[in-house]
């Protein structure tokens, strides 16, 4: 079967994958309703296209925090990559490098950190962070990420507790026997997930300032409120995010949060943002609102299920053609010419 879109490889997974595998990265929290809006929230933004404008020659690359990339998708951290292929984290790392992206990597990996580095060095990797109870560990995890070269550091704030994933209780679900959470080996028992701390605060991005010189992304704001304090706190960036619907349900989808975000932020730190991003013009509809960059979460897994480093390149070539396409058809030759004025909330 031709892979022509993003929904023919979430097919595929689907299709293919061991049902517990595809429960868990396709769940979200209670009735799914804000996963699921977060995909619906793109279709009620339309385009007004320019037209007669030069777009012979298209210039589609950006920067993240003055790092150049190849175009404005980077991977989100998601956990427990072994799942969808037997080299899990390895190689997403490597189509990320291949694709000249960001990828972020999870404290849940598969894979250990000195894994992903060695199986793409010199790639532009962020170090994904929860804070554990036992800060010796996330200590050790922060200061290991920026010796190995990772170049930022993304504190995930929206998870004191995991949401209820029905699907996940209902098949019990843990890591198969022969996989483990590297990262963690012999810290605790694996998927403990109450170990996370749930008394983290603003003041922790202090602490976690005096334990490394990475630049510092905040996973998981959805308010202007919470967008004033990271600013206040010294971060420099913001990840619009709800956990691809994982957390909270009954949430904002995160396109319709980005914009309160981005008008409080005032562009003192970059804003990007994750969650139901499934097409070239979902991207051109998230950097017209304002976002730097989007990061895609699911559609990763869905690559690596279907071919591994091969899948994830051939997901990432698909949404970057569909970008290129969507710009030029919206009057656009350049990321820098993408504004505001592209894009209008439908009147339904």
């Amino acid at each position: 079967m031709a892979m022509v879109c993003l929904s023919d490889f979430e097919a595929y997974a689907k299709k293919y994958l061991p049902k517990i595998a595809w429960d868990f990265f396709a769940a979200g929290a209670d009735d799914c309703s804000t996963r699921d809006e977060n995909i619906l929230a793109y279709k009620r933004i339309n385009f007004r296209p320019r037209m007669l404008r030069d777009v012979s020659m298209m210039d589609i690359r950006t920067k993240l925090l003055g790092t150049e990339i190849s175009f404005p998708v980077g991977i989100a951290p998601t956990g427990f990559h072994q799942l969808a292929w037997p080299d899990g984290e390895k190689s997403t790392a490597r189509a990320a490098k291949a694709m000249n992206i960001c990828y972020i990597a999870s404290t849940y990996s598969t894979c250990t950190l000195e894994e992903i580095s060695a199986a793409a060095p010199g790639g532009l990797r962020w170090f994904q962070l929860y804070i554990h109870r036992n800060r010796v560990v996330s200590q050790h995890l922060v200061q290991q990420a920026e010796a190995l070269g990772f170049q930022g550091l993304v504190l995930t704030a929206d998870l004191p507790y995991t949401g209820k994933r029905r699907d996940d209780v209902r098949n019990g679900f843990r890591l198969p026997p022969h996989m483990k959470l590297k990262n963690l080996e012999g810290a605790f028992e694996v998927c403990k997930m109450s170990l996370l701390d749930p008394s983290v605060t603003w003041n922790d991005i202090y602490w976690l300032r005096s334990l490394t010189h990475l630049p510092i992304i905040i996973k998981g704001i959805l308010t202007k409120e919470d967008a004033e304090l990271a600013v206040r706190h010294g971060v420099q960036g913001i990840i619009v995010s709800n956990h691809g619907g994982r957390q909270l349900d009954g949430g904002p989808a995160t396109i319709d949060a980005l914009v309160e975000v981005v008008e409080a932020v005032q562009g003192r730190v970059e804003v990007y943002v994750d969650g139901g991003i499934r097409k070239g013009s979902d991207v051109l509809k998230a950097l017209a609102l304002g976002a730097k960059c989007v990061f895609i979460g699911r559609p990763a897994l869905w690559g690596l299920a279907y071919k591994g480093e091969e899948g994830l390149q051939e997901v990432l070539r698909i949404l970057q053609d569909e970008f290129r396409l969507s710009m030029a058809l919206a009057g656009c030759a350049s990321v820098s010419e993408i504004g505001r004025h592209l894009v209008q909330f439908s009147k339904l």
